[in-house]
């Protein structure tokens, strides 16, 4: 089972809650027409393969909080760790919607377009990219770099919805 990752952009984390309140938690970017600005990602979570292509970006090792994230949905508190799991809590499968801390976005917004393939090239090596393709991958890192420089250009912050 693959993680279903959507990344958008949105003014705060008020009119997210909103929007997704208004499309029962579904993506932002398959509602007609799309609540916000954003790329299909399938799989790259935040904290994991996202910081990956921010640690390449800065010719970094990848680090546990290289991207920092505030969770936004579901807004109820997160359940019991030690309470039984429910398959129907949304804690569970999803989907969560998580607001990326603003070194991430201006990470990928501040990467110099020469730079991308030479990022590209280091971010495949990661292991959770295990058999990835450069010419596959960069069309994706230049999604996500051009919609965090429309981010930054309009003072908005990045998000990522995800679903199991």
């Amino acid at each position: 089972m693959g993680v279903l990752s959507d990344y958008f952009r949105a003014a705060d984390a008020a009119s997210v809650v909103q929007a997704l309140e208004q499309a029962d938690g579904g993506s932002p970017l398959f509602t007609k027409p799309p609540v916000f600005d954003g790329v299909e990602a399938k799989g790259v979570d935040p904290a994991v393969v996202l910081a990956q292509l921010i640690a390449a970006i800065r010719q970094v090792e990848w680090r546990v909080d290289l991207v920092e994230e505030t969770t936004v949905w579901p807004a109820s508190p997160s359940p019991d760790p030690d309470g039984p799991a429910d398959d129907d809590d949304p804690w569970v499968t999803g989907p969560w919607v998580s607001e990326l801390h603003l070194p991430a976005r201006d990470a990928l917004a501040g990467v110099r377009d020469c730079d991308i393939p030479a990022a590209v090239a280091r971010w495949v090596r990661a292991e959770e990219l295990q058999g990835a393709r450069c010419e596959d991958m960069q069309p994706l890192a230049e999604e996500l770099v051009l919609l965090a420089r429309r981010a930054r250009s309009a003072d908005e912050r990045l998000y990522c919805w995800m679903s199991l």
